[in-house]
């Protein structure tokens, strides 16, 4: 199944086969009973007349329905439609997720959209069955529930990282969702074999060790891989099974590691400055590992292809990585076109031990867009011209000219990024598919993704080779992934001659 299910028929069998595929895709209302599940509850089957399905916790939760008390919808992976979708409620979702409500309230989620704060809850109580604010406070009870069964930080702590207002706030929608006190909730947590909840650096404020849920399979090696190739020293740290690094958040630095344990799981281990900065930290994590993508339904609409095959049976749950900070990510970017992964390292790494800022353990921070607005000139090295355009991408990120956020609508970022000197379609793509996580992104100019069509027995000229990838939408990204590694490792001679070939096409 390529597509997320919403016939009523589709989603029925889906909770009658109790199938874990389609866990956080919709939750299933009883009213009968007045809870509501996730697809996969162990729980008897009810009768369809006594069904309501809804596509968040939200809107089950404003039609008066509390969650399951034994298959915890709340703890289920993200949707996969707020990435496969690109409209208003789908930016919503993930702005909602990066915590704009708890910083900026209903107002400023709507003029990020581009809507009044009336016409924006209008429009999301029409399609998601709750206004924004209810969707807000659903995504803090998910968030409270995870660190309360997750961690053993106090009950208080828990109230603000979730981003509640208040200690009895937190704990009225906790005992509304779940019909449980948090002290109740954390008592039925089960331990499990290899857990570290409440281990090494949970006793500190702002810390969290938690496992993070995902559906499998989870190409974890190649994810891990990717971010070894282009880790910058300082900023990120790798190995074989594990990824960490600082970063800024809101409320100030922040650091965070995502480790894979024997069992397959992932641990999530971080530290905040502002409590308020866990759950978007844990929002930006997931993005950043893909976790919220469905991987069955790819590999299966990937597999349908015979060129394909081979490639998904060597790699199944090929993940495309998110990136930690838009603002980042395009400077990244910049400075990696038409240049080898190994080249655009060394230049980022420069480029932050010269103007990033030193952490008290060590660590480094990316350097912010006024600083290499500033100063960037005297760090980078190549073509005027390219310094040039880095360093004015940076400048109007820094003084708002140019916004690049998770919600934005994937067009019109597009159109912003090309209208600046020096980024051509390749960045603008890569931006988006990295940024917005958005899963139909092709980049045919890739030197990597044509070197891995011809490896596939595909075209490897851009033109054919982009009519052919149109059969494989919407997962064109996933596409774009298995291409990357189907790519033959290229001899020094061989990628000089492939980056000057591709260069003179791009400028041109």
């Amino acid at each position: 199944m390529s597509l997320p299910i919403t016939d009523f028929d589709e989603r029925y069998r889906a909770i009658s086969a109790r199938d874990t595929r389609f866990d956080g895709q919709f939750v299933t209302a009883v009213r009968s009973t007045g809870i509501y599940c996730r697809p996969s509850c162990p729980a008897r089957t009810p009768m369809q007349r006594n069904v309501t399905f809804y596509p968040t916790s939200a809107a089950a939760h404003e039609a008066g329905y509390r969650a399951c008390k034994r298959c915890l919808p709340e703890a289920a992976p993200g949707s996969p439609a707020w990435n496969l979708r690109g409209d208003t409620a789908a930016r919503a979702m993930r702005l909602i997720a990066s915590g704009v409500v708890e910083r900026e309230g209903v107002t400023g989620l709507a003029a990020r959209l581009g809507y009044s704060s009336r016409h924006l809850t209008r429009l999301l109580s029409t399609e998601l069955g709750a206004g924004p604010l209810a969707l807000a406070r659903a995504h803090r009870a998910h968030t409270a529930r995870m660190l309360l069964v997750g961690t053993d930080m106090p009950i208080s702590a828990v109230a603000f990282s979730a981003g509640f207002a208040s200690i009895r706030q937190c704990n009225d929608t906790i005992r509304e969702v779940f019909g449980l006190t948090p002290g109740e909730l954390r008592a039925r947590r089960r331990p499990t074999p290899g857990s570290r909840a409440g281990g090494e650096g949970t006793d500190a404020p702002g810390a969290i060790d938690l496992v993070l849920p995902h559906r499998g399979p989870l190409d974890a090696d190649g994810v891990f891989a990717w971010m070894a190739a282009r880790a910058l020293p300082g900023v990120e740290d790798t190995t074989a099974t594990s990824f960490s690094r600082h970063l800024r958040m809101a409320g100030g630095p922040a650091w965070f590691e995502v480790r894979q344990e024997g069992d397959g799981r992932l641990h999530l281990r971080a530290r905040v400055t502002e409590l308020g900065d866990l759950a978007p930290l844990v929002g930006t994590v997931r993005r950043l590992f893909d976790l919220d993508a469905d991987p069955l339904a790819v590999d299966d609409a990937l597999a349908a292809h015979p060129e394909l095959a081979p490639l998904v049976a060597r790699i199944p749950g090929i993940r495309v990585p998110g990136s930690a900070d838009p603002h980042e990510m395009l400077i990244r970017a910049m400075v990696g076109q038409q240049i080898t992964v190994a080249a655009a390292r060394t230049a980022l790494t420069a480029l932050a031990n010269a103007l990033g800022e030193r952490m008290a353990d060590g660590g480094l921070l990316f350097p912010t867009m006024e600083v290499i607005a500033e100063r960037g000139a005297e760090v980078l090295r190549g073509p005027a011209a390219r310094i040039r355009a880095i360093t004015g991408a940076a400048a109007a990120l820094a003084d708002g000219s140019l916004t690049l956020t998770v919600g934005d609508d994937g067009a019109e970022q597009r159109r912003a990024l090309l209208a600046m000197p020096g980024i051509g379609p390749w960045t603008a793509d890569y931006v988006r598919m990295r940024v917005l996580g958005d899963p139909d992104v092709f980049l045919p100019g890739d030197v990597a993704v044509r070197a891995g069509a011809a490896a596939s027995g595909l075209s490897a000229e851009p033109v054919p080779l982009t009519t052919w990838a149109e059969r494989t939408a919407p997962w064109r990204s996933y596409l774009t992934a298995h291409l990357w590694r189907a790519a033959p490792v290229r001899t020094a001679s061989a990628r000089r001659t492939i980056t000057m070939t591709t260069t003179s096409k791009e400028q041109s």
